[in-house]
């Protein structure tokens, strides 16, 4: 099986993108699955056109989408994304986007088509926090997923998808003492055992 991992560049005024630093020090393979890796812009529009290009170059088995959530104290893997852009601060390119469609047209929303509970309880096995999330957001992570899906669902059925979000890192946290952080190696670590439990 071959799997397509996608992370964002460091968006929000930080330095760094704990999504970035994880899918660049995965391994190459996972559980006897082929990783390909691609660190994408945190821009509406430009993101999900990278990823779904990659999709029809590579015809993966599957697609794992990976984001920062400040905020989070746990790895969460998102169980749908909903056809819907509404920005309360700009993306890296400085769009801020209000109440716009991610696809006119398309579905309200779409599941995730990967196996969000299974992929939950392979992380926590491992040691690391995790639990299943209902809400992507509406900023650029729930655009992606939304385009994914979509583009799977129209061109690429056997083709699965999901976005998984993770927590800050300590050194994102060191003016946010009221911030959760994760060690970088226990988020590679948990990404990992969720990527194994894809089948």
């Amino acid at each position: 099986m071959t799997i397509l991992v996608t992370a964002f560049d460091p968006f929000g005024g930080e330095s760094v993108n704990p999504a970035q630093l994880a899918v660049e020090a995965l391994p190459d393979i996972i559980g006897g699955h082929t990783i390909i890796k691609a660190i994408i812009p945190t821009v509406f529009g430009q993101s999900a056109d990278q990823v779904t290009a990659l999709m029809d170059a590579h015809s993966p088995d599957a697609v794992v989408c990976i984001g920062q959530a400040g905020g989070r104290d746990a790895i969460t893997p998102e169980r749908v994304a909903i056809n819907i852009m509404d920005a309360k601060r700009p993306d890296n390119a400085g769009m801020i986007p209000e109440d716009v469609p991610i696809v006119p047209d398309g579905p309200a929303a779409y599941f995730s088509t990967l196996p969000v509970k299974a992929m939950v309880s392979a992380i926590t096995a491992a040691g690391i926090p995790a639990r299943l999330s209902n809400t992507a957001g509406t900023f650029v992570c729930n655009q992606l997923l939304y385009r994914c899906l979509h583009h799977a669902a129209t061109r690429m059925p056997d083709c699965r998808c999901g976005f998984i979000h993770v927590p800050y890192i300590p050194e994102q946290t060191s003016e946010k003492p009221d911030m959760f952080a994760m060690a970088l190696e226990d988020i590679v670590k948990g990404l990992t055992a969720a990527m194994a439990a894809i089948e």
